[in-house]
């Protein structure tokens, strides 16, 4: 299988089948067994505590893709275009469709800070590389309550699975794999936000959940976009190593579109291309 298959948008049934059928490559075959079986599976007899997840996998509805460098331009060039993919065609899809990313595990040794690191380059690398102007309603100061990372126009909630945490002690965010992001749009969580009857009783259990299937208490920086004293940013990809976490958010987002030049993206160049036939 060639790079750009490997990194190609595809649906949960046909991910599935490659990985039976040898045609990924074997990391990917671990990442996606890691994904369903802890979403699917218990633990001590405890459901995965986002059960709108588990309902979402259950049903097949996510689409994958496979990203073979935390750090490759091209690499992440093709995961931007598949992510513009997804965003483009998941409201035509029936069902929570939520876009999972797996990433080939770093060679050698990562620690947490390295995976903090590596996640904030690749939302920066989006950033950067954004064919859309950030969205209008939704501040660019990531320590105003109401800031989510944007992309595409749309507002987006990046959830991780990384190694460095304990499958003991915060099992529902460890992946033995490698770094894995979750993404979904805001408007999956539409009529379940914190300001609704909805949105309080999932989040109750949620937690309760959380805390059942973890063994620990729910993380202190979970909390809910919008509300006051809460941050998005932290929730992306918990800390446990307070030294080794980021204070503040490493990206700074700006409201300037474009930010990449026609020289060495392909989707800058073809709307300034556009933009010159229609002057």
């Amino acid at each position: 299988m060639n790079e750009g298959e490997l990194q190609a948008l595809v649906d949960q049934e046909t991910l599935a089948d490659r990985v039976d059928a040898g045609e990924y490559p074997e990391w990917v075959g671990r990442h996606w067994e890691s994904f369903y079986e802890g979403v699917t599976g218990e633990r001590d007899g405890s459901p995965f505590p986002c059960y709108f997840g588990v309902e979402s996998v259950e049903n097949g509805d996510p689409v994958y893709t496979a990203v073979p460098s935390l750090t490759d331009p091209d690499a992440l060039l093709s995961f931007r275009d598949a992510l513009l993919e997804y965003l483009d065609t998941y409201e035509e899809k029936d069902g929570d469709v939520s876009f999972v990313t797996f990433w080939r595990p770093p060679e050698g040794s990562f620690s947490e800070g390295d995976y903090h690191e590596a996640l904030w380059h690749v939302l920066n690398f989006l950033h950067v590389h954004d064919p859309e102007p950030w969205p209008e309603d939704i501040p660019t100061d990531t320590d105003d309550p109401r800031w989510e990372f944007c992309f595409g126009g749309e507002p987006l909630f990046p959830t991780c699975r990384a190694p460095f945490y304990d499958e003991h002690d915060r099992m529902s965010r460890y992946c033995p794999v490698g770094l894995e992001i979750t993404f979904q749009p805001r408007s999956l969580f539409e009529g379940i936000t914190a300001d609704t009857e909805a949105g309080q009783h999932a989040r109750e259990v949620i937690q309760d959940r959380v805390e059942d299937y973890d063994g620990v208490c729910p993380h202190a920086d979970l909390g809910d976009w919008g509300v006051e004293g809460d941050r998005e940013w932290v929730q992306y990809l918990f800390r446990e190593d307070e030294d080794q976490a980021p204070d503040e958010c490493p990206v700074t987002f700006t409201r300037d579109h474009p930010k990449a030049t026609a020289g060495v993206d392909a989707l800058v160049a073809e709307q300034a291309s556009e933009e010159r036939a229609s002057d």
